[in-house]
């Protein structure tokens, strides 16, 4: 094991699986040995029991694709309207000057915070919670996706311009394709983000979702089903995570290769 060398893909897929083995087994002997009280941690059997309940008797399937669904609408919003004005401050310093001081300002507001408010402005509905996704997730798209633009390499801009490439020509064949890559990759963290942002909107003021779930069982201190709404969670963040990492990869492979 060296510094910065590279692991065989199978062999981090083992070691991937040999922590939450470890892990899995930690909680076990942590529970079922009596360590721990079940009214602070439910062991792994209670939980597995517990969640198969939610799912088939307790209509749990209806959360999870409402949260799922939140997370994308409200993600996509983001997306949309940060991707254009991401590129824009990028590629032109002006826009930048504009943009960047309330930008920078606004990243750092916690989107938590808003909760009163757009419940206020918009009620309890789903815009209220999709909004808490698009203030926590679209600041921090616009900021990096223009420093992701802004870096491009200078001799690529110069040798554009030699060829005789205009400035909207620089923008769609030389800026773009080479930041796409690493907006991609942006994509992928911000959309874990994301799901932090919409748990905190479902936590108050909603009656269904993951989070909704995990209110009504802390209430009757049922740790085992706010242990697997946590682990249902993870699940679909790592999927989502995988299959973000596998469409990048088809995407752009020649950015793969080149690291």
């Amino acid at each position: 094991m060296k510094p910065l060398t590279p692991v065989a893909p199978g062999t981090r897929v083992v070691l991937g699986v040999a922590f939450f083995v470890v892990f899995v087994a930690a909680w076990a002997v942590a529970t079922l040995g009596g360590f721990v009280s079940e009214t602070f941690l439910a062991d792994p059997l209670t939980m597995v029991k517990s969640g198969w309940v939610l799912l088939t008797q307790m209509g749990f399937a209806e959360d999870i694709g409402m949260t799922v669904w939140r997370v994308a609408g409200g993600f996509l919003i983001a997306t949309a309207l940060a991707l254009p004005l991401g590129v824009a401050m990028g590629a032109y310093k002006p826009i930048e000057a504009f943009f960047e001081p309330f930008v920078s300002f606004a990243r750092y507001l916690p989107a938590s915070a808003f909760i009163p408010l757009l419940i206020l402005w918009v009620g309890i509905g789903e815009a209220q919670k999709l909004a808490v996704i698009f203030i926590g997730s679209f600041f921090q798209l616009v900021l990096m996706i223009a420093v992701i633009v802004g870096n491009t390499r200078r001799d690529l801009v110069e040798a554009a311009y030699t060829l005789g490439v205009g400035d909207r020509g620089l923008i769609r064949r030389v800026l773009i394709p080479g930041a796409a890559p690493e907006i991609a990759e942006t994509l992928r963290m911000v959309l874990g983000w994301a799901w932090t942002y919409v748990i905190v909107a479902e936590l108050i003021g909603a009656s269904s979702g993951i989070g909704h779930m995990i209110t009504d069982s802390q209430a009757l201190l049922a740790t085992d089903q706010i242990i697997f709404g946590i682990i249902v969670i993870g699940v679909i963040g790592l999927a989502s995570d995988l299959l973000f990492k596998a469409v990048n990869r088809r995407l752009f492979r020649w950015a793969t290769l080149s690291r």
